[in-house]
């Protein structure tokens, strides 16, 4: 057209400027491939504590027990745990894209038995769907989002694996609460079963980063050591972590219940509302402290736990709700620092060929410590009452949480000496 300039490139600047376009396009399918797989992260974990909410309403209608309760709540826990320790690296084998397309169907399929459940066993059987599902679709985005890292951004993928867990739990805690307030009780799992289908479609369409490779069958078989540097470290952050795990064990299964017991008339909002409030203050306590040294954070964490179990304590006696969610954001501040506090103490001096084996113990103990004594609660409150045994559950976590601040102290102290120059040891 006349009196228009057309700045077309030229034919030797043709293959350059085709090269450039196909950068920003695998640039930009990269960056959406991240956005997913956080997405698919945040969904599955919001979706992990969408029933806490709904357990007292369970409760009243079918007339579980509290140990019913733990059974279905720790059978998700086991579930992930043992779907962690044989899929982890399944995508390495098959591809992450298959994978999690899988995982998300089956955690679509465990969405529906959840909004059809009408029992303990159908809830049980749900649940353990979910936990298969969440261990295999976590580990293959979790990979994934490493492979994605964006050089300009160094960090972000380790951000946001750790974040994300304890913000996306907590956010699936409130919309849950805010949803069995305001909407049918099944809503919630309808949602999700329809978010996870929908993403389970988009994974199909995302970069694969795995090459696939023979031997996915020997991949299942579970693994799990503690490499020679970090068994100290272990041993003397295990106490802490076990701690803390079981205490997030206990306000998930137990929390509402807990509330109830101590405030009758509390509104049905008030019971799972004591857990969100453990999983955000958890989630703020790594954001907040993700520059603070490591080892100070675990010992943090544990000086934490002493007055949250005597908050929670005061609870039942006059003191009342306050004193419940004041052990709650206590107990989130413990959780927090000492998971992520510990976690960075095990990776620090390892070589990538340790991490998944450390990474699978550290899974090993944290699952089982949040498991196994929330089933052994729940079998006590049936004999001795809630009370009874959460006066039993606070002793035991303060004590383990005084035996773990030893244990670190002696590490600290062992690796001071150690650090001296030989000479000035044997002064």
């Amino acid at each position: 057209m006349p009196g228009v300039i057309c700045d077309a490139p030229s034919a030797s600047d043709a293959p350059a400027h085709i090269a450039h376009q196909a950068t920003r396009t695998r640039t930009r399918r990269r960056t959406a491939s991240f956005a997913l797989d956080v997405s698919i992260l945040a969904a599955l974990l919001a979706a992990s504590s969408a029933p806490t909410p709904l357990y007292p309403l369970y409760q009243d209608q079918w007339g579980l027990s509290a140990l019913a309760v733990t059974v279905v709540f720790s059978a998700y826990a086991l579930a992930l745990l043992l779907a962690l320790l044989t899929t982890g690296a399944l995508s390495d084998h098959l591809g992450q894209r298959p994978v999690l397309a899988g995982a998300l169907l089956m955690a679509a399929a465990s969405m529906v038995l959840l909004a059809s459940a009408d029992g303990a066993g159908s809830l049980t059987i749900a649940r353990v769907l979910q936990g298969a599902a969440t261990g295999a679709a976590t580990s293959a985005a979790g990979a994934a989002l490493l492979d994605l890292e964006n050089p300009r951004r160094p960090g972000r993928s380790a951000l946001a694996n750790s974040v994300t867990p304890v913000a996306c739990i907590a956010t699936g805690v409130l919309v849950s609460t805010l949803l069995v307030r305001f909407a049918p009780a099944p809503t919630v799992f309808v949602l999700l079963a329809a978010l996870f289908l929908a993403q389970a479609i988009a994974a199909t369409f995302t970069t694969e980063t795995a090459h696939r490779r023979v031997g996915a069958l020997r991949s299942l078989r579970p693994r799990a050591g503690v490499p020679p540097p970090v068994r100290r470290t272990l041993l003397a952050a295990g106490a802490a972590v076990g701690t803390v795990w079981a205490l997030g064990g206990f306000y998930s299964s137990l929390g509402p219940a807990l509330v109830g017991l101590v405030a009758p008339d509390a509104p049905q909002a008030a019971r799972g509302m004591v857990f969100f409030t453990l999983s955000a203050t958890a989630a703020l306590t790594v954001w907040a402290l993700r520059r603070t040294p490591p080892r100070a954070m675990a010992i943090g964490g544990c000086l934490s736990v002493l007055p949250a179990a005597a908050l929670t304590l005061s609870g039942l006696h006059s003191a009342g709700l306050p004193a419940v969610y004041g052990g709650a954001v206590l107990a989130g501040i413990a959780f927090g620092a000492v998971s992520q506090g510990a976690l960075r103490m095990l990776l620090a001096s390892l070589d990538e060929r340790d991490r998944a084996a450390t990474l699978a113990a550290y899974y090993i103990l944290s699952y089982l410590a949040m498991s196994l004594p929330a089933v052994a609660a729940g079998a006590a409150t049936q004999h001795y009452g809630l009370g009874t045994t959460s006066h039993a559950y606070a002793i035991i976590a303060a004590l383990l949480a005084l035996a773990a601040l030893a244990a670190l102290a002696t590490l600290t102290a062992s690796r001071r000496v150690a650090a001296r120059p030989e000479a000035d040891r044997f002064r």
